[in-house]
């Protein structure tokens, strides 16, 4: 059965808040006795720790620790479970010839959250009023409800989940200040409306897409959600630097210094507008690549090879490269494709090495003499043909994917029948 992700925000009193802190900061020191164990049993006998075994220790720990012995148990092991997984994907990247990176130390300001493995041990969600917040589209039912956390409470909580699903796991997390719990819910099925359109859409920055069908050409609009708030981001960043400094000054600290409240408030200014256009980036790839689903049946783009994009360039594509982060095209693509496998409509991705849509014609199918640069917005070509550059793109997607699709049944697209891309959150609903 398929799995979906609810992010809920909790409201908790000044009491559950502070016992939030306490269990974040346990479990904080926690991953960090249990990195700094790893560490030096490796540097003693040249041998790993493994999970299990570290599992085993946590039982002494708990015995002789009472605060670790208060926190639930799963809960602990799940913290385990995160650096066991940090430690096998270094030596993953190690493998594969890639920068290592190995599994840090963490601050509690950096330490993310915990989670819970299963629904009623440490945690339970209790509807309100009778009305399960995350189980019914009804939009007449309450979506409020309250979640029981182990030696915290009982806290009301926000948020609705777009599928009813039974929940299964449970993720508490800190975000600029405020508290979240995100829950995974087991579904039996996943219906999304599809399409009968015919389209092929080129990603870009002016125009966020450039939709090609068979009546025409239609743009998304780029809504620079980063830019608009560009010069507020440098006067809080400045801001913050300015304050550290002045602290760094007066403790003769460059680290280990203490953090006013003043500081503390400027830094938690600036994570909250950080946060704030995030939620308004990923809200605005959900509903477009939602609505491309709802009306397209068959869709085509092209592979984007997003980190050979911002690679190259250095200072002199410092703006531009901001500008392809701050659009996310990976994450787009992946939404457009596990909403496509939802529904059962069409989806390819060109292979844009083979295709190059934005260099071949889409009249002639013939490539240029001369190789496009990026400042060439205008596709003109010997056939006669003159268009926009993302236009002449898209419709070299839409021809392409004409013809991959002949002959060709859905089911050869999503043969394998499980979707590929699993966590889909619902954006919690600011107060």
């Amino acid at each position: 059965m398929p799995y979906r992700k609810v992010t809920c925000r909790l409201y908790p009193n000044q009491d559950q808040a502070e016992k939030l802190g306490e269990t974040l900061g346990l479990h904080c020191r926690l991953y960090n006795t249990a990195l700094e164990e790893r560490i030096r049993f490796y540097r003693e006998t040249g041998k790993s720790l493994t999970y299990v075994a570290q599992a085993k220790v946590l039982t002494q720990w708990r015995k002789q620790v009472p605060a670790l012995a208060k926190v639930n148990a799963q809960s602990e092991q799940v913290t385990l479970t995160r650096l066991d997984l940090a430690f096998k994907a270094f030596f993953r990247r190690v493998k594969s010839g890639e920068t290592p990176g190995f599994p840090r130390f963490k601050s509690e300001r950096r330490y993310p959250g915990w989670g819970y493995k299963t629904h009623g041990d440490g945690w339970k969600l209790h509807p309100l009023q009778g009305a399960n917040p995350l189980q019914g589209t009804n939009p007449t039912e309450k979506a409020h409800g309250r979640i029981y956390l182990q030696h915290i409470g009982t806290i009301p909580m926000r948020g609705k989940a777009r599928q009813p699903g039974v929940p299964v796991t449970c993720e508490i997390l800190r975000k600029a200040g405020k508290w979240y719990a995100s829950v995974t819910l087991e579904v039996e099925t996943i219906q999304r409306e599809r399409g009968t359109e015919m389209a092929a859409f080129d990603w870009g920055l002016t125009d966020f897409l450039t939709i090609a069908t068979a009546n025409g050409v239609e743009t998304v609009s780029n809504p620079r959600h980063l830019r608009h708030q560009l010069a507020e981001l440098k006067r809080l960043g400045q801001e913050v630097s300015r304050k550290i400094r002045y602290a760094q000054t007066s403790s003769g600290k460059k680290k280990g210094f203490n953090v006013s409240g003043n500081l503390r408030r400027a830094i938690q200014h600036l994570a909250r507008l950080q946060a704030k256009v995030a939620r308004q980036r990923k809200d605005f790839m959900h509903q477009t690549s939602a609505w491309l689903i709802k009306r397209f049946g068959a869709l085509a783009t092209e592979a984007l090879a997003v980190k050979q994009m911002v690679k190259q360039g250095g200072v002199h594509k410092k703006g531009l490269n901001r500008e392809i982060h701050a659009a996310a095209p990976a994450t787009f693509l992946a939404m457009t494709r596990t909403k496509a496998e939802e529904a059962g409509s069409w989806y390819e991705e060109a292979p844009t090495r083979q295709i190059k849509p934005t260099q071949r014609c889409h009249g002639c199918w013939e490539l240029p003499g001369k190789k496009k640069t990026l400042s060439d917005r205008i596709h003109q070509c010997d056939c006669g043909l003159c268009c926009g550059r993302d236009e002449n793109a898209a419709k070299v997607l839409l021809r392409w994917l004409e013809a991959s699709l002949a002959g060709r049944e859905p089911s050869d697209v999503w043969s394998s029948g499980s979707l590929t891309a699993l966590k889909h959150e619902t954006n919690p609903i600011a107060a």
